[in-house]
């Protein structure tokens, strides 16, 4: 047997996910400010393209049309009891 130091029992994995977790927060964060940057292109676009065409209005005055006479009148007459 040998009397040598013995290994530590520690593991490394702690600083990684550390690192991981720091990566991925750096990662997001990126990519609001992407997306937050692309808003604001895409509303500043928006705001100084002139408009296309603009547009019309027409007004119209529609008159009724005329109703035919009923062809037949009916009078019911009933005795109450």
């Amino acid at each position: 047997m040998s009397s040598g130091p013995l290994p530590s029992l520690e593991h490394p994995t702690p600083r990684r996910r550390r690192g991981r977790a720091a990566l991925w927060w750096t990662l997001g964060v990126l990519l609001v400010a992407v997306v937050f940057a692309l808003g604001i292109a895409l509303g500043e676009a928006l705001h100084d393209n002139p408009r296309s065409g603009g547009s019309r209005t027409y007004v119209r005055t529609l008159r009724p049309l005329p109703l035919a006479p009923a062809p037949l009148t009916v009078t019911v007459t009933t005795t109450a009891r």
